[in-house]
């Protein structure tokens, strides 16, 4: 499967964002998918997963309450809606998979996913 990540661009803090991240090759139905973030500097950083068939969501911690994973597998298709972004979320935002017969709680390691995006950049201003 090829992953093609958009929507990131420079934004205000407070504001919102939806990035997507469109599949080809193969149905996002045969895997679980992710979003990660990374800093330049830092380690690759989970933000959130999503199961095969769009009905299971795992978030982060500190993700929690302003991020939304969703899927949709007619435009083979996810998504990552980010709500009253911060400084903070400046990054490189890159969507993950791997086969849908892994185990879904295995989602956190980002070596877990074989398949990868290039990323798309979301800037946040004050």
């Amino acid at each position: 499967v090829q992953l093609v990540e958009s929507g990131g661009e420079l934004v205000q803090a407070g504001g919102s964002l939806r990035l997507s991240c469109l599949a080809s090759g193969h149905t996002i139905r045969l895997y679980h998918m992710a979003w990660f973030r990374q800093v330049p500097g830092k380690e690759r950083e989970f933000v959130a997963a999503i199961n095969w068939s769009g009905t299971t969501t795992h978030y982060a911690d500190a993700m929690k309450g302003r991020f939304t994973i969703s899927s949709d597998n007619a435009k083979n298709t996810l998504y990552l809606q980010i709500n009253s972004l911060s400084i903070d979320d400046t990054a490189v935002y890159h969507c993950a998979a791997r086969e849908n017969d892994r185990p879904w709680n295995s989602y956190l390691p980002p070596e877990n996913y074989p398949y990868w995006g290039q990323g798309t950049q979301v800037i946040v201003s004050s």
